[in-house]
């Protein structure tokens, strides 16, 4: 039977990475629609590789010459579509010249509409005939996917369009859509950077941090100023890879528009993209940027273009004058230009903003206001009330075991105040992620099990405490005990969840800033706790000889701690003053962020 299983399971897996492998045999039926090949990566900008005919007018039943020629490539795909709607179905049938590097597809209900590789085998040039059908529309564009390599690919290359003789009289405006507008626009250098001057009165602009200079190295910058029917984009930061904004009617990734700027070979590429999902983006071949320019310069990128704020002809163009929450991001890129998932947080503006309106100089965040208030509330509960609660418990029961605070010993009281702030606090900061992702999330590591564990034992050591047996009861001890090492348990696994909390790209606190700050409150607390239980055995040890007996008689705790009063005083104010210090820091530090 387990044999059997594990036949299975092969077979499973087998069919699995064949359905979601490339096509080396050139059967690539499944990418009609989209043209775009199963290889898991995003595909690359700029085509090396260009489609020729033989000529450009076309009427029903002509053949036309179609060439792909270019540096090597293993695999391609090759249709011929109605360039008023290049998401149509291919139209017309193909005819080929060398069966042994091409072949004929059935793409839709057209036979033969459509021609692709038959191996992996590297070819330069590649040679078909196009047949134009009775019912041709009257402009056709040519479209091809070349592969290079598995992982280099570059989708939909626009060819020429070819059109019926009547197609571009004068009595008939041409109308192509934008899908088939070239994107081979006048590329500048930029001769100097960015700087602010203008931003909240002339144009729109997003900083981060805020009000940061976009000279400096830190800073990235975001501006929009509008010029009648256009909008001018300035976009830049430090970044060797990529720098992307996105426009989006919410505050997740999926269905955004937006435009990157890649670092490909010492030249930065500009494109548009379209946002599915969590998916890479969708790179478009085509797109109506105009007046691009791009800079290179101290480990910074800078780009700038402009765009009509009205684009119809584009589906995944969104109208600039509408309100949208805005994306930035940076990332690494490859050799290739292939880009990466961004490697921290997004920042993300705080609200929807039209940036053709009124101009504004604003920030954002990289973090989500649930987030930073889940982060916030953790750290006022483990880095102040708890720590200020154990050393009171633990140190102060002799110094104020007779002052009382509402009928009961003052260090108890406070100690129980102190505690039950902590559940209350970790109790709401639980809840918070939750609220924000809707469910558990699958990408936050270990962070979350150790959160529901801490969260466990936060709620059981008080409901423990509900039960505990008098002073005297011969259960005393055993019940100290388990409190002691239930709450040094959550408090070792609280520290540990929150070093890698700070990491989280949610909540990306500056490295190694984090980490230093965390181990030094850690420090900070191990020493006070040492330093007072030094004292303590130092209190206890005092004797007392009585010269009547000679008999050496220790003191008894409560005397000796009593001894000690101001310097445990002393103590404890200087560690609630150093404990606010690291809080104030990690607020600060998430403020920011």
């Amino acid at each position: 039977m387990e044999l059997c299983g594990l036949a299975f399971a092969v077979w499973m897996f087998i069919c699995f990475c064949a359905s979601v492998d490339g096509y080396p045999s050139g059967k690539v039926r499944e990418a009609c629609t989209s043209m775009i090949p199963c290889h898991g990566s995003s595909p690359r900008l700029s085509p090396e590789h260009t489609i020729t005919v033989n000529g450009t007018e076309f009427k029903p039943g002509d053949n036309i010459e179609v060439h792909l020629s270019g540096p090597d490539f293993e695999g391609f795909f090759i249709q011929a579509r109605d360039a008023e709607h290049l998401d149509s179905p291919a139209v017309g049938s193909f005819m080929l010249v060398d069966r042994r590097l091409s072949q004929l597809l059935t793409c839709g209900r057209t036979k033969n509409s459509a021609v692709s590789h038959t191996s992996k085998a590297k070819k330069k040039y590649i040679k078909v005939h196009w047949i134009a059908p009775r019912d041709a529309p009257k402009r056709v564009q040519f479209l091809a996917t070349v592969v290079k390599k598995y992982k280099t690919f570059w989708v939909k290359i626009p060819g020429p369009l070819v059109s019926q003789p009547n197609a571009l009289s004068p009595t008939t405006p041409l109308h192509i859509t934008s899908e088939a507008i070239s994107t081979s626009h006048t590329v500048s250098y930029l001769p100097k950077p960015f700087n602010a001057s203008g931003c909240g009165s002339m144009k729109f602009c997003i900083r981060n941090p805020s009000n940061c200079d976009p000279e400096s190295a830190t800073c990235f910058f975001l501006s929009f100023q509008r010029k009648k029917t256009s909008v001018f984009i300035e976009m830049s930061g430090p970044s060797e890879g990529y720098l992307a904004f996105a426009l989006s009617h919410d505050r997740w990734m999926g269905d955004d528009d937006a435009y990157l700027c890649v670092h490909e070979d010492h030249h930065v590429h500009v494109s548009t993209a379209y946002l599915k999902g969590r998916s890479p983006p969708v790179l478009d071949s085509e797109n109506a940027l105009e007046d691009v320019s791009w800079r290179l310069a101290d480990g910074r990128l800078q780009c700038s273009f402009r765009r009509s704020i009205h684009l119809p002809a584009y589906k995944d163009r969104f109208n600039l004058d509408a309100s949208y929450y805005i994306f930035l991001a940076d990332g690494e890129a490859t050799e290739g230009g292939l880009i990466h998932k961004h490697h921290h947080q997004p920042l993300i503006t705080n609200g929807v903003y039209n940036v053709t309106d009124l101009p504004q100089d604003i920030g954002g965040s990289r973090s989500p206001q649930l987030i930073k208030a889940h982060g916030a509330l953790m750290f006022v509960a483990w880095i102040t009330s708890v720590s200020i609660g154990v050393i009171v418990a633990r140190f102060f029961k002799p110094v104020w075991s007779h002052s009382f605070l509402f009928g009961k010993e003052m260090w108890f009281q406070v100690h129980r105040m102190l505690m039950l702030t902590t559940v209350m606090l970790t109790s709401i900061s639980f809840v918070l992620p939750f609220i924000y992702r809707g469910g558990w999330s699958q990408q936050a590591g270990f962070h979350p099990y150790l959160g529901c564990t801490v969260m466990a034992l936060t709620i059981f050591q008080p409901l423990m405490a509900g039960f505990r047996p008098s002073r005297h009861a011969p259960r005393r001890q055993l019940f100290n005990w388990f409190h002691w090492s239930t709450g040094t348990t959550a408090r070792i696994l609280a520290v540990v969840t929150m070093f890698l909390g700070m990491d989280l790209p949610m909540l990306d606190l500056p490295d190694p800033w984090d980490a230093y700050t965390m181990i030094g409150f850690v420090a900070w607390h191990v020493s006070i706790d040492v330093l007072l239980e030094i004292h303590s055995y130092c209190l206890i040890r005092k004797v007392e000889v009585i010269e009547d007996d000679r008999v050496q008689i220790l003191q008894s705790l409560t005397s000796a701690e009593a001894e000690g009063r101001l310097f445990k005083q002393i103590v404890l104010t200087i560690y609630v003053c150093g404990n606010i210090i690291f809080l104030s820091a990690f607020l600060a530090a998430i403020d920011q962020i």
